[in-house]
């Protein structure tokens, strides 16, 4: 009698067997080929939700696939363990962010283990830990020690009541996202990346990255923004001082109408300290953020400065000189020329100072159309530009840079939008910077041989600010150099940083260096990488810089960091909310809590309907997240495995559905019953072969084994549905038994506790995990058989399959003898047989 797949009981007894044997454990020795596959590691907030199970399922299929087929396979999971979250939870719940972070690693290290993953769990790592903080203090050393590292003022986002500095994220209509104070632009001394140095070749690396998403490649170059243009000096009239501008654009000069200086120009410091109205002007400038956005969002304000520059093409021409709000010292030369008619941001400024728009670029025909609202920004011939009048926009830059450099007052440059990576933190959890700032010596780097630089733990959040900064004795220390009392530096790095050499510290993790690097040229580059579009630019990017850098410095033979690169999509749920009247935000509720029917859905509380919404991304604000936990529990790890990556394509966002994990459940069962079918079948002795099946189970794994290896999961398993079904309908043969195991190794990458269960009740050598791969007999694979259709007078009558090529002769005499065309004839002789080969029989009676 058939029985239900136990998966509570075969997920704990398979997963014990898989730690017992260290099944997972890579072999740096092993002489196998090595394949590198890791998912992006996870945030420890606690809990894994449903986006989790799916990017690792996708990892975990890889995975295991790879091993199966002959690879030495390294899978290893982590934590990026620092950030603020965890001081938001020590200063909202009066806990250490060390005891809550560990807390919600060890909850999330055993949810993961619940679904089985083949992670190798020996390479664990946290980057809260002082075993990889410090190694990556050692690092930063190295860095600095090439001159990758520098020091020096830059505009930040200052909370004045947190008395932190915020990134651009966490400013949220001007005011911190946790105080609500409005945030002030400072200038502080913060430490800087090199990663300008790369642009370049980060720029020109990304085309060799052809296992990468386009979108993804095309985000990074857009972020690293190559723009060709000029640099050219304005004089201001009646005095001797002159600055700098660079734009990309020289072509639109004779359409400049201002110039711009940014609030933290020299010229507009030498000026507010005899104006005070340009010093308030300058002030109420700080106030605003530093991000793109912010500048973009805010409104565009100037301040006259009653200068004005002479036009570098025609001397007669004067351009007033503001101080603007949209100008950014730490951006190209910290001053602008304004073309209003051809850059929204300046038509902005000009419209609201009364400054004239003067068309230079206009498409065919519209020479003589005024701008009005928008700037034109598209193409077209240069028209009001004297020598350049007729041009196109690339002919007009390359005249304009050419007289430029041959008059001496500017020259053809190039410029990246990219910016050197400031990574300096005002905050406790993070990795501490290992520098002592001594007031004889100066900045001292603390000696290796003194690293890690532990965090210390009696820290209070009681008082605003960093902890570290406060604490009465941690900043407190001998220099190095002198032996002078000394202070440590108190900021600590990006988080960034923790995750941009953490795959290589998986590969190698020896206990006296960062890493080995013959260990981890071994792995490295990182075959399959794997994670959410969001991370396509920052970590990715910074994650190839990094890499660079230690290419650089000689401690790695590795450039690019992720060889190829797939970005899934999310997991999306309907929501369920009541309206709260006029004033107050909706009420949302878990589904959990609510029934739900064809006909919408209502409260378990108290039965009333509740509004059902859009299918949107899993948000904990809005509760539409499906909690794995309770979902395994009741269907098991390998339905919800399943479920995952069947009902979408990969890359696009997964709805998820009671409907979908339902049937995913009962896909189980099916192959839980093929298994105890064959189980119980005595063991036939000369049967003839069902080639029928042997085709369809051979070009399954044909089609399969494709599928996995270009991440097309949900094709993979529509196949597997099919290959299900026609093992089902077969009569009982030696082909039959023997395709099952054949399919349980096929099936187990995706549901690994189902295949070993029935792998082992089938009496199976060993474990499925350890199985080889199915490979395909090419003869199998050929089309030697052919569907005939048999039509009567023109209509379809019945089909039968024969051999390709079959003879015209056997073929009328297979068709006249089939029952349905007998009955179909009534007794007559066809009048004409008409044969088309390899298609068709049609009978005219």
């Amino acid at each position: 009698m058939a029985t239900r797949f136990d998966h509570k009981g075969a997920e704990t007894r398979w997963q014990q067997a898989w730690d017992t044997a260290g099944s997972f454990v890579a072999d740096d020795a092993s002489r196998r080929p090595k394949a590198y596959v890791l998912e992006m590691f996870p945030y420890p907030s606690g809990r894994i939700h449903t986006g989790h199970v799916r990017n690792y399922t996708m990892g975990d299929v890889i995975a295991r696939t790879r091993r199966a087929q002959g690879f030495e396979v390294l899978h290893p999971m982590g934590w990026d363990a620092f950030g603020m979250p965890a001081e938001n939870a020590a200063i909202e719940r009066g806990i250490h962010p060390g005891g809550w972070t560990r807390d919600n690693i060890a909850a999330m290290r055993a949810q993961l283990k619940r679904l089985g993953f083949a992670f190798d769990w020996s390479r664990e790592l946290a980057t809260c830990e002082p075993e990889y903080y410090g190694q990556e203090q050692a690092l930063f050393l190295d860095l600095l020690a090439a001159g990758l590292v520098y020091r020096k003022e830059s505009a930040v986002n200052w909370d004045p009541v947190d008395m932190t500095v915020l990134a651009n994220e966490q400013v949220i209509d001007g005011r911190g996202w946790r105080s609500g104070a409005v945030v002030e632009r400072r200038r502080l001394s913060q430490w800087f990346l090199r990663i300008t140095d790369f642009a370049d070749d980060l720029l020109t690396g990304l085309d060799a990255l052809e296992n990468w998403p386009e979108k993804v490649r095309l985000m990074q170059e857009n972020w690293i923004g190559k723009s060709q243009g000029m640099r050219f000096t304005f004089a201001v009239a009646h005095s001797e001082t002159r600055f700098d501008v660079f734009t990309t654009r020289p072509d639109t000069l004779f359409g400049a109408s201002f110039a711009a200086l940014a609030p933290d120009h020299p010229i507009s410091q030498s000026l507010a300290e005899n104006n005070p109205a340009l010093a308030a002007f300058i002030a109420e400038c700080r106030a605003g953020g530093t991000s793109t956005a912010d500048i973009e969002g805010q409104e565009k304000k100037g301040f006259d400065t009653g200068l004005s520059v002479i036009h570098p093409l025609d001397p007669t021409i004067r351009l007033p000189v503001f101080v603007a709000n949209f100008v950014l010292m730490d951006y190209g030369t910290g001053a602008i020329f304004g073309c209003p008619a051809h850059d929204q941001r300046d038509l902005d400024f000009a419209r609201k100072y009364a400054l004239p728009v003067m068309r230079v670029v206009a498409p065919e025909g519209e020479a003589d159309t005024p701008i009005q609202a928008e700037a034109y920004t598209g193409p077209g011939t240069l028209i009001n530009s004297r020598f350049l009048d007729g041009m196109t926009i690339d002919a007009g830059k390359s005249a304009v840079i050419a007289r430029a450099e041959a008059e001496g007052w500017g020259q053809g440059t190039i410029v990246w939008r990219l910016r050197d990576w400031g990574v300096s933190r005002q905050r406790y959890w993070g990795t501490p910077i290992p520098i002592i700032h001594c007031d004889g010596c100066g900045v001292v780097p603390v000696p290796h041989d003194q690293l890690p630089v532990v965090l210390p733990e009696d820290v209070t959040f009681d008082v605003p600010g960093n902890p570290l900064d406060h604490h009465p004795t941690w900043k407190h220390v001998d220099c190095p150099v002198c032996g002078k009392p000394a202070r440590r530096e108190t900021d600590t790095l990006d988080t960034f940083v923790n995750s941009s050499w953490y795959f290589i510290r998986f590969a190698s993790a020896p206990t006296d260096q960062p890493f080995d690097r013959a260990i981890a040229e071994k792995w490295l580059p990182v075959g399959q990488y794997i994670g959410g579009v969001e991370h396509a630019i920052l970590h990715l990017l910074y994650a190839r810089f990094w890499t660079r850098a230690l290419n650089r410095i000689g401690r790695l033979g590795v450039t690019e960091p992720f060889a190829g690169l797939f970005t899934q999509g999310m997991v999306t749920h309907e929501t369920y909310s009541r309206d709260q009247g006029e004033g107050h935000a909706p009420l949302y509720f878990t589904p959990e809590e609510v029934d739900r029917t064809s006909a919408g859905a209502t409260l378990k509380a108290d039965g009333a309907p509740v509004e059902v919404g859009r299918i949107i991304k899993m948000s904990k604000s809005k509760k539409n997240v499906v909690d794995p936990d309770t979902i395994i529990e009741t269907y098991g790890a390998d339905a919800v495995r399943w479920f995952v990556i069947s009902d979408s394509p990969p890359e696009r966002d997964l709805a998820w559905s009671e409907a979908g994990i339902d049937g995913a459940w009962r896909f189980v069962q099916r192959v839980w019953r093929l298994a105890e079918d064959c189980a119980s079948t005595e063991p036939l002795v000369g049967g003839e072969p069902d080639l029928k099946l042997a085709r369809i189970l051979h070009r399954a794994i044909a089609a399969i084994t494709v599928d996995i290896d270009r991440l097309q999961f949900n094709k993979a398993i529509a196949r597997l549905y099919e290959l299900v079904t026609a093992i089902e309908r077969a009569p009982v043969s030696p082909t039959r038994l023997e395709a099952i195991p054949v399919l349980l190794r096929l099936i187990s990458p995706m549901t690994p506790h189902l295949a070993e269960e029935s792998w082992a009740l089938l009496g199976q050598p060993g474990m499925v995990c350890d199985a080889a791969w199915p490979v395909a007999d090419p003869a199998l694979l050929i089309d030697d058989t052919v569907t005939i259709a048999i039509q009567v007078n023109g209509k379809l009558k019945d089909s039968f399959e024969t051999a390709k090529g079959a003879d015209r002769g056997a073929l009328e005499i297979e068709v006249l003898g089939r029952e349905k065309v007998v009955r179909a004839l009534e007794g007559r002789a066809p009048r004409k047989v008409i044969i088309v080969p390899d298609r068709l029989v049609n009978l005219v009676a």
